[in-house]
């Protein structure tokens, strides 16, 4: 007999041992791949769509350089006013963008005639030179050469008398232009949000700009600005190196293998337990009578001092006896009221103890439709102390399974 039963317990604990693989799956286990070879460990920067927009404002400074800019037979390069306002974003540390509009009065010489007004618009793209070789977000000063595409109307102009430029032999008082335009940037940071700028741009337009179709191939505009840049938000510039992951992934690779490992060990340890098969029936013991007994249900239901009320803080143990009695409809539950022996009278604490276990008995009946049939009510008023260390714990009401 004793031989019986170890075999017995031989062949259930191979068969749970194995329960977790399948006897007709066949088991293949796979090295994973860790990742040995070198990678560039080169940190990139990226911008989110939220970060890294800004606002410039400047005034300046501009000279032409055209065909007609002599007087009395001198070259002369008139100084006017310039006016300055850009939005843009960094898309790097290193390369950004901006929409820059400048706009003011131009004059050729000084005489009467030879000038206009205009408004010129660019796109502009940047290059953050000391970012390219070392990112440095907070650095103090920067060089940013730029590039730009526009267009340039302009209006009111007057040129040289002699100067005919429309069909008509009048001279055209407005006209569009598209030029192209270079320039520097030298940027200072004052803080995280505002940088002081100072830059010059020259903008290329085609002969005829100044209405004069002689002499230079290109009429150049020089603008020198200096201002401010808001930077909306900051600087905040996201960043990833391949090289951090490298380690957490030959980690994961890891605990695959091991993972593969006990799968095959699993495997192993079925094989073994079906070669012992068929196992021998295991008998069970006959059940013995069930005995009822009174049992201490955990909920309790606590009352304040000379008082048989429900509290709303407590009215959750009466809904779990409720639903442990929906849960187990054969059981019957005994409710046993209780006072303290250090307040009131045994006669009084004993008509007490009967309101609190009745006003249970109720509300396990009106709010939750246990049957009352299935409650009985024990008062045991302050005869009977359960707490006999703790005075105020003994004003309570405690179930018990019959």
């Amino acid at each position: 007999m004793k031989k019986s039963v170890i075999l017995l317990g031989a062949c259930a604990a191979m068969l749970a041992t194995a329960a977790p693989a399948s006897a007709q799956d066949a088991v293949v286990v796979e090295e994973s791949v860790v990742v040995t070879e070198e990678v560039p460990c080169h940190t990139h920067y990226y911008s989110t769509s939220r970060d890294n927009w800004f606002i410039q404002l400047g005034a300046g400074i501009q000279t032409p350089f055209f065909d007609y800019t002599r007087v009395n037979g001198k070259y002369e390069h008139p100084i006017t006013a310039v006016y300055n306002v850009a939005f843009g974003k960094w898309m790097s540390p290193y390369l950004g963008w901006r929409l820059s509009f400048q706009g003011g009065a131009i004059h050729w010489n000084y005489v009467e005639y030879n000038k206009m007004k205009y408004v010129n618009g660019n796109f502009d793209l940047m290059w953050d030179m000391f970012n390219s070789f070392n990112v440095n977000t907070k650095r103090v000063f920067s060089i940013v050469p730029f590039v730009g595409l526009g267009g340039t109307y302009a209006w009111d102009r007057k040129g040289h008398p002699g100067n005919h430029t429309n069909a008509d032999n009048t001279q055209r008082s407005h006209q569009w232009m598209l030029p192209v335009s270079a320039g520097l940037q030298l940027r200072f940071r004052l803080s995280s949000h505002v940088d002081f700028f100072a830059e010059a741009r020259a903008s290329f337009y085609g002969d005829n700009f100044d209405s004069q179709s002689s002499g230079k191939s290109v009429d150049v505009l020089i603008a020198t600005v200096g201002g401010f840049t808001f930077n909306i938000g900051g600087s905040n510039f996201k960043s990833y190196n391949p090289c951090d992951y490298i380690g957490y992934i030959n980690g994961l690779n890891g605990q695959v293998n091991d993972l593969r490992a006990e799968v095959a060990a699993t495997a192993a340890a079925l094989a073994a337990a079906e070669a012992q098969l068929p196992c021998p029936e295991i008998q069970q013991a006959p059940a013995e009578a069930a005995t009822s007994v009174a049992t201490p249900l955990m909920a309790t239901v606590r009352f304040k001092i000379n008082s048989a009320q429900i509290r709303p803080d407590e009215a959750v143990n009466v809904y779990n006896i409720a639903q442990w009695m929906k849960a187990n409809p054969s059981q019957k539950v005994e409710i046993a009221g209780y006072a303290d022996k250090d307040t009131g009278t045994a006669a009084y604490n004993k008509q007490l103890s009967e309101r609190r276990a009745q006003a249970v008995k109720d509300a396990l009946v009106k709010d939750y439709g246990i049957s009352a049939d299935r409650l009985t009510t024990v008062a045991e008023g302050s005869a009977v102390q359960p707490y006999p260390d703790h005075n105020n714990w003994n004003r309570i009401v405690i179930f018990e399974s019959k």
